[in-house]
C-alpha cells in the first residue's frame, strides 16, 4: 500500500506532467482514497473502466484518455455520471495523455518500436512543436502486412494496411492514436512505412497520392502499452498491484471488441 500523494508524485515526475502542453488536463483529475493498494490501468476513462476497477478492488485508475480536457464546463450529464461514480467509490483518477505517448521509457510509441526491434531510434512526429513519436530501422526488410501481423500478435486487433509504397520496408515511423495527418511528415522524412492508430477517411487517398505505406492498428490497440508500463513502474517502485482493465473499443478493421 502507498500514499496517494506518493503515487501521484512519482507519476508526475516520471512523465514530466507539468512540462508538456496538452489539451488533456494531465495528472490527478479526481481525488479519491488517501491510500492506494491496487491500480486499474485503462486506455479510456469511462464508466466501464471504473466499474471493472471497483470490482477488482482498485483505489486508483490511470487512464491515457482522461475525463477532463481543457477544463470542465459543467458538472452535468456524462461528466456528472463519471464524477458521481468516482466520488462514491473513493476512486482516484489519474490521466496521462501526450506525456505518456512520447515518453522514452514508458510511452506507447517506444513500446511499439521495441516490439519491432527498431534500431537507430529517434524522436519523430511534430505536433505543435512537440515530437510525440519515434522512427527507426527494422533489423531486416519486411512487408507492411508482416509488420502489422507482428504488432497485432502482441496487442490484438485487426490492423488495416495501405500498401502504396515499397513492397519491403526498413525505415519506420510510429505515432499512436489519431495521427493519420502525419502521413505527409513520414513521407517527407523518407520513411518506408508509417504506423498509427485510427484510420481516418482522408488517409486513403493521401497514402495513394504520396506513395506511402501506412498501418492502422486501431486507436485503442495502439495505446494500451503505455499504461501497462506504468503499472510495472508502480510495482517496482512502490510495491503496488495493478490490473489492466479491458474495455470495449472499435478495431481498426471494423466492428468492436468487448
Amino acid at each position: 500500500m502507498a500514499d496517494r500523494d506518493a503515487v501521484v508524485g512519482l507519476l508526475d515526475r516520471t512523465l514530466r506532467i507539468r512540462e508538456i502542453k496538452d489539451t488533456s488536463c494531465n495528472g490527478l483529475q479526481v481525488q479519491g482514497a488517501a491510500e492506494v493498494r491496487r491500480v486499474g490501468l485503462a486506455v479510456d476513462a469511462c464508466l466501464e473502466a471504473y466499474e471493472k476497477a471497483a470490482a477488482a478492488g482498485c483505489q486508483m485508475v490511470i487512464a491515457h484518455h482522461g475525463l477532463i480536457w481543457t477544463g470542465l464546463t459543467s458538472v452535468s450529464g456524462r461528466n456528472y455520471q463519471h464524477l458521481r461514480f468516482l466520488i462514491e467509490h473513493e476512486m482516484n483518477l489519474y490521466a496521462a495523455h501526450l506525456p505518456l505517448d512520447l515518453h522514452e521509457e514508458y510511452g506507447n510509441n517506444i513500446a511499439l518500436a521495441r516490439i519491432l526491434e527498431l534500431s537507430d531510434i529517434q524522436p519523430f512526429g511534430d505536433y505543435h512543436g512537440l515530437l510525440i513519436g519515434y522512427r527507426g530501422v527494422l533489423p531486416q526488410p519486411a512487408a507492411p502486412q508482416e509488420i502489422a501481423d507482428r504488432l497485432a500478435a502482441q496487442i490484438g486487433g485487426q490492423p488495416i494496411v495501405l500498401q502504396n509504397g515499397r513492397e519491403l520496408v526498413r525505415r519506420v515511423g510510429i505515432v499512436s492514436g489519431g495521427a493519420g495527418d502525419m502521413i505527409e511528415q513520414a513521407t517527407a522524412a523518407g520513411l518506408d512505412c508509417y504506423i498509427t492508430g485510427e484510420p481516418m477517411h482522408f488517409c486513403y487517398q493521401l497514402s495513394r497520392e504520396l506513395g506511402g505505406n501506412v498501418i492502422f492498428l486501431g486507436h485503442y490497440h495502439s495505446e494500451q502499452l503505455g499504461v501497462q508500463a506504468l503499472g510495472r513502474l508502480l510495482t517496482e517502485k512502490l510495491g503496488l498491484e495493478s490490473v489492466f482493465l479491458e474495455i470495449g473499443a472499435f478495431t481498426a478493421g471494423g466492428g468492436n471488441r468487448d
